[in-house]
Protein backbone atom coordinates (compact mmCIF):
# COMPACT_ATOMS: atom_id res chain seq x y z
CA UNK A 1 0.00 0.00 0.00
CA UNK A 2 1.76 3.13 -0.77
CA UNK A 3 1.86 5.70 1.91
CA UNK A 4 -0.29 8.49 0.12
CA UNK A 5 -2.98 6.01 0.10
CA UNK A 6 -2.78 5.26 3.59
CA UNK A 7 -2.13 8.89 4.60
CA UNK A 8 -4.83 10.76 2.26
CA UNK A 9 -7.75 8.33 2.15
CA UNK A 10 -7.62 5.07 4.12
CA UNK A 11 -6.65 7.25 7.42
CA UNK A 12 -9.53 10.03 7.36
CA UNK A 13 -12.03 7.48 6.79
CA UNK A 14 -11.33 5.10 8.98
CA UNK A 15 -11.49 8.15 11.35
CA UNK A 16 -14.61 9.73 9.81
CA UNK A 17 -16.66 6.24 9.87
CA UNK A 18 -15.33 5.63 13.65
CA UNK A 19 -16.71 8.88 14.65
CA UNK A 20 -19.65 8.41 12.64
CA UNK A 21 -20.27 5.50 14.81
CA UNK A 22 -20.08 7.74 17.83
CA UNK A 23 -22.78 10.08 16.30
CA UNK A 24 -25.27 6.90 16.36
CA UNK A 25 -25.52 6.72 20.23
CA UNK A 26 -25.77 10.28 20.93
CA UNK A 27 -28.67 12.29 21.47
CA UNK A 28 -28.78 15.83 22.48
CA UNK A 29 -29.44 14.95 26.24
CA UNK A 30 -25.88 13.64 26.22
CA UNK A 31 -24.47 17.46 26.21
CA UNK A 32 -27.04 18.26 28.29
CA UNK A 33 -25.77 15.70 30.85
CA UNK A 34 -22.34 17.52 31.43
CA UNK A 35 -24.43 20.34 32.95
CA UNK A 36 -26.19 17.87 35.31
CA UNK A 37 -23.49 16.40 36.09
CA UNK A 38 -21.15 19.24 36.88
CA UNK A 39 -17.89 17.77 39.61
CA UNK A 40 -18.05 14.71 36.87
CA UNK A 41 -18.13 16.87 33.61
CA UNK A 42 -15.87 19.58 34.91
CA UNK A 43 -13.07 17.13 36.04
CA UNK A 44 -12.96 15.08 33.44
CA UNK A 45 -12.62 18.08 30.97
CA UNK A 46 -10.12 19.19 32.99
CA UNK A 47 -7.89 16.20 33.34
CA UNK A 48 -8.40 15.51 30.05
CA UNK A 49 -7.85 19.17 28.16
CA UNK A 50 -5.11 20.42 29.84
CA UNK A 51 -3.95 18.21 32.65
CA UNK A 52 -3.25 15.40 30.23
CA UNK A 53 -0.69 18.16 27.76
CA UNK A 54 0.64 19.29 31.00
CA UNK A 55 1.56 15.80 32.04
CA UNK A 56 2.91 14.72 28.27
CA UNK A 57 4.60 18.04 28.32
CA UNK A 58 6.72 17.28 31.20
CA UNK A 59 7.46 13.41 30.06
CA UNK A 60 8.89 14.80 27.35
CA UNK A 61 11.23 17.24 28.39
CA UNK A 62 11.91 14.93 31.54
CA UNK A 63 12.90 12.13 29.61
CA UNK A 64 14.45 14.56 26.52
CA UNK A 65 12.80 13.05 23.74
CA UNK A 66 14.39 13.59 20.51
CA UNK A 67 12.00 16.78 18.38
CA UNK A 68 9.62 14.78 15.76
CA UNK A 69 9.09 12.36 18.90
CA UNK A 70 7.86 14.93 21.17
CA UNK A 71 5.73 16.46 18.88
CA UNK A 72 4.18 13.70 18.18
CA UNK A 73 3.40 12.41 22.01
CA UNK A 74 1.77 16.28 22.61
CA UNK A 75 -0.56 15.92 19.45
CA UNK A 76 -1.31 12.51 21.32
CA UNK A 77 -2.02 14.09 24.55
CA UNK A 78 -4.14 16.65 22.71
CA UNK A 79 -6.47 14.45 21.43
CA UNK A 80 -10.09 13.68 23.48
CA UNK A 81 -10.52 10.82 23.99
CA UNK A 82 -12.22 7.81 21.34
CA UNK A 83 -14.87 5.21 20.55
CA UNK A 84 -12.08 2.82 22.30
CA UNK A 85 -12.64 4.80 26.05
CA UNK A 86 -16.19 4.31 25.49
CA UNK A 87 -15.91 0.46 24.85
CA UNK A 88 -13.28 0.13 27.99
CA UNK A 89 -16.04 2.10 30.10
CA UNK A 90 -18.47 0.07 29.21
CA UNK A 91 -16.59 -3.30 29.84
CA UNK A 92 -15.09 -1.96 33.11
CA UNK A 93 -19.10 -0.87 33.84
CA UNK A 94 -18.45 2.37 34.40
CA UNK A 95 -20.74 5.24 33.49
CA UNK A 96 -21.01 4.61 29.42
CA UNK A 97 -23.17 7.71 29.27
CA UNK A 98 -20.96 10.57 31.17
CA UNK A 99 -18.00 8.74 28.93
CA UNK A 100 -20.01 9.46 26.04
CA UNK A 101 -20.46 12.88 26.61
CA UNK A 102 -17.38 13.58 27.89
CA UNK A 103 -16.14 12.54 24.33
CA UNK A 104 -18.29 14.16 22.39
CA UNK A 105 -17.62 17.20 24.03
CA UNK A 106 -14.33 17.02 24.25
CA UNK A 107 -14.07 16.10 20.83
CA UNK A 108 -15.71 19.63 20.01
CA UNK A 109 -13.64 21.46 22.03
CA UNK A 110 -10.63 19.96 20.29
CA UNK A 111 -10.64 21.31 17.04
CA UNK A 112 -9.56 24.27 18.47
CA UNK A 113 -7.18 23.33 21.31
CA UNK A 114 -4.90 20.67 18.81
CA UNK A 115 -3.91 23.23 15.95
CA UNK A 116 -2.79 25.73 19.20
CA UNK A 117 -1.18 22.46 21.22
CA UNK A 118 0.50 21.02 17.64
CA UNK A 119 1.79 24.65 16.84
CA UNK A 120 3.61 25.23 20.09
CA UNK A 121 5.25 21.74 20.13
CA UNK A 122 6.36 22.16 16.16
CA UNK A 123 7.80 25.76 17.87
CA UNK A 124 9.62 24.07 20.87
CA UNK A 125 10.80 20.82 19.80
CA UNK A 126 12.07 21.20 16.42
CA UNK A 127 15.26 22.87 16.04
CA UNK A 128 15.29 25.53 13.00
CA UNK A 129 17.05 21.65 10.72
CA UNK A 130 13.55 20.40 11.08
CA UNK A 131 11.13 23.25 11.04
CA UNK A 132 7.69 21.98 10.13
CA UNK A 133 5.43 24.60 9.22
CA UNK A 134 1.85 24.55 11.46
CA UNK A 135 -0.76 24.43 9.22
CA UNK A 136 -3.42 25.57 11.79
CA UNK A 137 -6.12 26.39 9.66
CA UNK A 138 -5.90 23.56 7.69
CA UNK A 139 -5.90 21.18 11.05
CA UNK A 140 -8.77 23.16 12.63
CA UNK A 141 -10.76 22.69 9.62
CA UNK A 142 -9.42 18.76 8.68
CA UNK A 143 -10.00 18.17 12.61
CA UNK A 144 -13.22 19.41 11.94
CA UNK A 145 -14.50 17.55 8.97
CA UNK A 146 -13.21 14.01 9.86
CA UNK A 147 -14.20 14.05 13.59
CA UNK A 148 -17.15 16.60 14.15
CA UNK A 149 -18.91 16.33 10.68
CA UNK A 150 -19.53 12.45 11.04
CA UNK A 151 -20.86 12.96 14.42
CA UNK A 152 -23.40 15.05 13.80
CA UNK A 153 -24.31 13.16 10.34
CA UNK A 154 -24.28 10.19 13.07
CA UNK A 155 -26.71 12.08 15.49
CA UNK A 156 -28.85 13.57 12.65
CA UNK A 157 -29.19 9.49 11.16
CA UNK A 158 -30.40 8.92 14.69
CA UNK A 159 -32.41 11.81 15.30
CA UNK A 160 -34.39 10.78 12.18
CA UNK A 161 -34.09 6.69 12.58
CA UNK A 162 -33.73 5.85 15.75
CA UNK A 163 -34.40 2.25 15.40
CA UNK A 164 -32.12 1.87 12.52
CA UNK A 165 -29.55 3.92 15.17
CA UNK A 166 -29.96 1.39 18.09
CA UNK A 167 -29.51 -1.74 15.82
CA UNK A 168 -26.49 -0.20 14.12
CA UNK A 169 -24.46 1.51 17.42
CA UNK A 170 -23.13 -2.29 18.36
CA UNK A 171 -21.88 -3.18 15.15
CA UNK A 172 -20.75 0.35 14.96
CA UNK A 173 -19.10 0.33 18.04
CA UNK A 174 -17.34 -3.43 17.05
CA UNK A 175 -16.56 -1.70 13.86
CA UNK A 176 -15.03 1.06 15.03
CA UNK A 177 -12.81 -1.12 17.48
CA UNK A 178 -11.82 -3.15 14.34
CA UNK A 179 -11.05 0.17 12.09
CA UNK A 180 -8.53 1.23 14.87
CA UNK A 181 -6.80 -2.28 15.60
CA UNK A 182 -6.80 -2.59 11.74
CA UNK A 183 -5.43 1.01 11.28
CA UNK A 184 -2.48 0.20 14.12
CA UNK A 185 -1.82 -3.34 12.76
CA UNK A 186 -1.27 -1.58 9.40
CA UNK A 187 1.22 0.96 10.61
CA UNK A 188 3.09 -1.49 13.00
CA UNK A 189 3.54 -4.43 10.14
CA UNK A 190 4.54 -1.32 7.74
CA UNK A 191 7.15 -0.15 10.06
CA UNK A 192 8.09 -3.61 11.41
CA UNK A 193 11.95 -3.41 10.42
CA UNK A 194 12.02 -0.38 13.33
CA UNK A 195 9.03 -1.31 15.44
CA UNK A 196 11.60 -2.64 18.12
CA UNK A 197 13.80 0.80 18.00
CA UNK A 198 10.36 2.37 18.09
CA UNK A 199 9.28 1.24 21.42
CA UNK A 200 12.38 1.63 22.94
CA UNK A 201 12.69 4.98 22.17
CA UNK A 202 9.03 5.91 23.15
CA UNK A 203 7.65 2.83 24.60
CA UNK A 204 8.07 4.23 28.24
CA UNK A 205 7.02 7.50 27.42
CA UNK A 206 4.07 6.74 25.89
CA UNK A 207 3.25 4.09 29.40
CA UNK A 208 3.96 6.94 31.59
CA UNK A 209 1.42 9.11 29.93
CA UNK A 210 -1.04 6.24 29.92
CA UNK A 211 -0.78 5.16 33.55
CA UNK A 212 -0.26 8.67 34.97
CA UNK A 213 -2.95 10.25 33.71
CA UNK A 214 -5.46 7.40 34.45
CA UNK A 215 -4.20 7.71 38.13
CA UNK A 216 -4.53 11.43 38.15
CA UNK A 217 -8.36 10.72 37.09
CA UNK A 218 -8.72 8.15 39.54
CA UNK A 219 -7.67 10.22 42.29
CA UNK A 220 -9.33 13.21 41.37
CA UNK A 221 -12.67 11.75 40.58
CA UNK A 222 -12.66 10.13 44.42
CA UNK A 223 -11.07 13.47 46.00
CA UNK A 224 -14.25 14.97 44.63
CA UNK A 225 -16.16 12.17 45.88
CA UNK A 226 -17.57 11.00 42.92
CA UNK A 227 -19.15 7.15 42.69
CA UNK A 228 -17.46 4.30 41.61
CA UNK A 229 -18.82 4.01 38.03
CA UNK A 230 -18.26 7.78 37.60
CA UNK A 231 -14.69 7.64 39.15
CA UNK A 232 -13.98 4.81 36.30
CA UNK A 233 -15.10 6.64 33.43
CA UNK A 234 -12.97 9.92 34.88
CA UNK A 235 -10.32 7.28 34.97
CA UNK A 236 -10.35 6.10 31.37
CA UNK A 237 -11.17 9.63 29.44
CA UNK A 238 -8.23 11.05 31.52
CA UNK A 239 -6.29 8.64 29.98
CA UNK A 240 -7.34 6.85 26.80
CA UNK A 241 -6.41 9.06 23.37
CA UNK A 242 -8.10 9.01 20.15
CA UNK A 243 -4.79 7.65 18.53
CA UNK A 244 -6.28 7.37 15.12
CA UNK A 245 -7.15 10.83 15.39
CA UNK A 246 -3.19 11.76 16.04
CA UNK A 247 -1.60 9.65 13.66
CA UNK A 248 -4.48 11.11 10.75
CA UNK A 249 -2.56 14.30 11.83
CA UNK A 250 1.16 13.21 11.86
CA UNK A 251 0.68 11.28 8.45
CA UNK A 252 -2.12 13.43 6.38
CA UNK A 253 -1.76 17.02 7.90
CA UNK A 254 2.26 17.36 8.70
CA UNK A 255 3.14 14.41 6.41
CA UNK A 256 5.67 13.56 9.14
CA UNK A 257 5.63 9.29 9.75
CA UNK A 258 8.26 9.64 12.29
CA UNK A 259 5.40 11.89 14.23
CA UNK A 260 3.11 9.07 14.27
CA UNK A 261 5.34 6.62 16.08
CA UNK A 262 3.96 7.70 19.82
CA UNK A 263 0.32 7.10 18.71
CA UNK A 264 0.84 4.23 16.88
CA UNK A 265 2.77 2.81 19.84
CA UNK A 266 1.07 4.07 22.97
CA UNK A 267 -2.26 2.46 21.12
CA UNK A 268 -0.42 -0.89 22.00
CA UNK A 269 0.31 0.41 25.85
CA UNK A 270 -3.41 1.63 26.01
CA UNK A 271 -4.51 -1.94 24.84
CA UNK A 272 -2.74 -3.45 27.31
CA UNK A 273 -3.91 -0.73 30.38
CA UNK A 274 -7.26 -0.88 29.26
CA UNK A 275 -7.23 -4.46 29.42
CA UNK A 276 -5.88 -4.35 33.06
CA UNK A 277 -8.75 -1.59 34.11
CA UNK A 278 -11.20 -3.77 32.42
CA UNK A 279 -10.17 -6.91 34.33
CA UNK A 280 -10.13 -5.21 37.31
CA UNK A 281 -13.54 -3.50 37.71
CA UNK A 282 -15.53 -5.37 35.00
CA UNK A 283 -16.44 -8.81 36.60
CA UNK A 284 -17.42 -6.73 39.96
CA UNK A 285 -21.12 -6.41 40.90
CA UNK A 286 -22.78 -3.57 39.29
CA UNK A 287 -23.23 -0.75 42.06
CA UNK A 288 -26.37 1.63 41.93
CA UNK A 289 -26.74 3.99 39.43
CA UNK A 290 -25.65 7.33 39.67
CA UNK A 291 -26.94 10.21 40.54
Amino acid sequence: MESSVLSDVILPLSLAIIMLGMGLSLVPDDFRRVIRMPRAAVVGLINQLIVLPIVGFVICIALDLPGMLAVGMMILAACPGGVTSNLITHVSKGDLALSISLTAVASFITVLTIPFITTLALGYFLNSDQTIDSPVVDIMSSVFAITIVPVLIGMFIRARAEKFALRMERPMRIASVVIFVAVVLGLIISGRETIVESFLQIGAATTLLNVITMLIGFLSARALKLNLPQSITVTVESGIQNGTLAIVIALTLLQEPEISIPPAIYALVMFATGGAVMAIFGSRKEESKPA
